[in-house]
């Protein structure tokens, strides 16, 4: 497993699930990870790429939240700096913003979210 084929599950299950949980068709990735050469890496910071911010989205408003941001990690990897500081500036602006490690803590957060249990 690898934290992009634990993303992958993620939005699969997103994608099944959204006939039952319609929101669910909101939720999108952030495609700010991978190894770019220097070209694409400016061409991508030039239209708004921000280095450190959370891999997913689901812009729905709950339980005093405005969006749920999530950062996935998977197995030993660690957050950075900048996406520690991401995360601290997106909850100081009424956003919930998490870090879940892998496809079920990211699916449980999902649903808790949507349940205004945060």
């Amino acid at each position: 497993m690898s934290e992009h084929s634990e993303q992958t599950a993620l939005f699969s299950w997103a994608k099944a699930q959204q006939g039952a949980i319609p929101e669910l068709a909101l939720l999108f990735a952030i495609p700010n990870a991978g190894k770019r050469s220097y070209a694409a890496a400016s061409y991508m910071q030039a239209e708004g790429l921000k280095s450190g911010l959370p891999d997913i989205c689901l812009p729905i408003a709950r339980g005093g939240w405005h969006s749920l941001f999530i950062e996935l990690k998977y197995g030993k990897n660690t957050p950075s700096a900048e996406q520690t500081a991401w995360i601290a500036a997106l909850k100081e602006h009424g956003n919930a913003a998490y870090i879940a490690w892998g496809f079920e803590a990211a699916r449980d957060l999902i649903l808790c979210y949507l349940e205004g249990r945060l």
